[in-house]
């Protein structure tokens, strides 16, 4: 009897280690960006699109707000291109191999625009979310 509980208590103990690192797996994958889910893009935090930025000036910065919420601040070397302007039949003025960062206010529409983008094929796109959790330098210029 001591033995069946024991082999009981083993198998619910790794059943219970699976269960944790498959959600582990799956937590890391949805913010990785994983192409296996169906996700062409990646996520990245504020701070590591700051540090690619830094590292890499020719990145392209969008700013997918409306141009009134981008003439209210914005971060240096974003361009404004509104969300809704990303449309999958107009060619869009920057190259399909170009990495591209997107932002908006919260995330919504970030995580939006860099699903359009990758879908038409933009190979090199990353959101890190919304400018209100952006720690670093905004400007109004």
């Amino acid at each position: 009897m001591k033995e069946l509980f024991l082999l009981a208590a083993v198998i619910c103990f790794g059943m219970a280690i699976l269960k944790f690192y498959s959600a582990q797996m799956n937590r890391s994958s949805s913010s990785a960006g994983i192409q296996a889910a169906g996700k062409a893009w990646t996520t990245l935090t504020a701070e590591e699109a700051k540090e690619r930025l830094d590292a890499n000036p020719d990145i392209l910065l969008l700013d997918v707000r409306t141009q009134e919420e981008y003439d209210g601040g914005h971060i240096p070397s974003a361009v404004c291109f509104p969300n809704e302007d990303i449309q999958p039949d107009l060619p869009l003025p920057f190259e399909k191999d170009a990495e591209i960062l997107v932002y908006c206010r919260s995330g919504r529409r970030s995580a939006e625009a860099a699903e359009k983008l990758a879908a038409m094929g933009y190979a090199n796109v990353a959101d890190f979310g919304g400018i209100q959790d952006w720690p670093y330098e905004t400007t109004t210029d």
